[in-house]
Protein backbone atom coordinates (compact mmCIF):
# COMPACT_ATOMS: atom_id res chain seq x y z
CA UNK A 1 0.00 0.00 0.00
CA UNK A 2 1.28 3.53 -1.06
CA UNK A 3 -0.18 6.52 1.08
CA UNK A 4 -0.53 10.08 0.05
CA UNK A 5 -1.64 12.63 2.44
CA UNK A 6 -2.56 16.27 1.72
CA UNK A 7 -4.63 18.96 2.81
CA UNK A 8 -2.81 20.72 5.38
CA UNK A 9 -1.99 24.17 5.52
CA UNK A 10 -2.49 27.09 8.37
CA UNK A 11 -6.09 27.84 10.48
CA UNK A 12 -6.96 29.78 13.04
CA UNK A 13 -8.31 28.30 15.85
CA UNK A 14 -11.88 27.03 16.10
CA UNK A 15 -11.52 26.75 12.55
CA UNK A 16 -11.96 23.00 10.54
CA UNK A 17 -9.60 21.26 8.03
CA UNK A 18 -10.28 17.99 6.72
CA UNK A 19 -7.23 15.80 5.71
CA UNK A 20 -7.21 13.25 3.08
CA UNK A 21 -5.06 10.20 2.52
CA UNK A 22 -5.25 8.91 -0.69
CA UNK A 23 -4.25 4.72 -1.22
CA UNK A 24 -2.96 2.42 -3.57
CA UNK A 25 -2.74 -1.29 -3.76
CA UNK A 26 -5.38 -3.85 -4.25
CA UNK A 27 -5.12 -4.43 0.01
CA UNK A 28 -6.99 -0.80 1.28
CA UNK A 29 -10.40 -2.22 1.44
CA UNK A 30 -9.73 -5.04 3.40
CA UNK A 31 -6.71 -2.35 5.85
CA UNK A 32 -7.64 -0.96 8.83
CA UNK A 33 -6.26 3.16 8.58
CA UNK A 34 -4.49 5.14 11.19
CA UNK A 35 -4.03 8.90 11.53
CA UNK A 36 -1.25 9.92 13.60
CA UNK A 37 0.37 13.66 14.15
CA UNK A 38 3.51 14.64 15.48
CA UNK A 39 4.39 17.95 16.72
CA UNK A 40 8.05 19.25 17.07
CA UNK A 41 9.98 17.76 19.99
CA UNK A 42 7.14 15.44 20.55
CA UNK A 43 6.60 12.22 20.21
CA UNK A 44 4.26 10.47 17.51
CA UNK A 45 0.72 10.50 18.67
CA UNK A 46 -2.30 8.02 18.02
CA UNK A 47 -5.23 10.42 16.76
CA UNK A 48 -7.49 8.05 14.91
CA UNK A 49 -8.01 4.99 13.30
CA UNK A 50 -11.26 3.53 11.28
CA UNK A 51 -11.46 -0.49 10.32
CA UNK A 52 -11.62 -2.01 7.44
CA UNK A 53 -15.24 -1.73 5.78
CA UNK A 54 -15.67 1.80 7.91
CA UNK A 55 -18.23 0.47 10.68
CA UNK A 56 -15.82 1.14 13.65
CA UNK A 57 -13.93 4.14 14.89
CA UNK A 58 -11.92 4.95 17.54
CA UNK A 59 -10.41 8.27 18.27
CA UNK A 60 -7.40 9.60 20.90
CA UNK A 61 -8.50 11.11 23.92
CA UNK A 62 -7.23 14.55 22.84
CA UNK A 63 -9.30 14.83 19.42
CA UNK A 64 -12.10 13.01 20.48
CA UNK A 65 -15.66 14.93 20.06
CA UNK A 66 -13.50 16.87 17.22
CA UNK A 67 -12.46 14.74 14.87
CA UNK A 68 -14.05 12.48 12.49
CA UNK A 69 -12.50 10.21 10.53
CA UNK A 70 -14.39 8.64 7.54
CA UNK A 71 -13.12 6.48 4.38
CA UNK A 72 -14.35 5.52 0.71
CA UNK A 73 -13.02 2.14 -0.27
CA UNK A 74 -14.30 2.65 -4.00
CA UNK A 75 -12.43 5.93 -3.88
CA UNK A 76 -9.33 4.62 -2.16
CA UNK A 77 -9.40 7.46 0.26
CA UNK A 78 -9.38 8.35 4.08
CA UNK A 79 -10.37 11.39 5.35
CA UNK A 80 -9.78 13.18 8.96
CA UNK A 81 -12.21 16.20 9.27
CA UNK A 82 -10.79 18.24 12.03
CA UNK A 83 -12.97 20.78 14.07
CA UNK A 84 -12.62 23.48 16.13
CA UNK A 85 -8.97 23.40 16.10
CA UNK A 86 -6.78 24.46 18.54
CA UNK A 87 -3.43 25.86 18.73
CA UNK A 88 -2.44 22.44 20.42
CA UNK A 89 -3.08 20.54 17.07
CA UNK A 90 -0.59 22.11 15.39
CA UNK A 91 1.52 18.86 14.10
CA UNK A 92 2.95 17.35 11.18
CA UNK A 93 -0.42 14.52 10.36
CA UNK A 94 0.42 11.06 8.81
CA UNK A 95 -2.03 8.59 7.81
CA UNK A 96 -0.75 4.72 8.11
CA UNK A 97 -1.87 1.04 7.35
CA UNK A 98 -2.45 -1.36 9.90
CA UNK A 99 -0.26 -4.47 9.48
CA UNK A 100 -3.35 -6.89 10.37
CA UNK A 101 -0.90 -8.62 13.04
CA UNK A 102 -2.74 -7.45 15.98
CA UNK A 103 -6.23 -6.08 14.68
CA UNK A 104 -7.21 -5.26 18.32
CA UNK A 105 -4.14 -3.21 18.70
CA UNK A 106 -3.91 0.08 16.41
CA UNK A 107 -2.91 2.91 19.17
CA UNK A 108 1.12 2.17 19.03
CA UNK A 109 2.68 3.32 15.78
CA UNK A 110 4.35 -0.41 15.22
CA UNK A 111 1.11 -1.74 14.75
CA UNK A 112 1.21 -0.20 11.29
CA UNK A 113 3.85 -0.55 8.45
CA UNK A 114 3.09 1.66 5.77
CA UNK A 115 3.01 5.11 5.96
CA UNK A 116 2.17 8.66 4.20
CA UNK A 117 4.62 11.16 3.73
CA UNK A 118 2.37 13.85 6.65
CA UNK A 119 0.98 16.94 6.08
CA UNK A 120 1.68 20.06 8.40
CA UNK A 121 -1.29 21.62 10.02
CA UNK A 122 -0.72 24.80 11.76
CA UNK A 123 -3.41 26.01 14.00
CA UNK A 124 -2.99 30.10 15.00
CA UNK A 125 -4.11 31.48 18.39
Amino acid sequence: VQLQASGGGLVQAGGSMRLSCAASGRTFSSTAMGWFRQAPGKEREFVAMINWSGTYTYYGDSVKGRFTVSRDNAENTVWLQMNSLKPEDTAVYYCAAHSGVNPTRFVSAYEYNYWGQGTLVTVSS
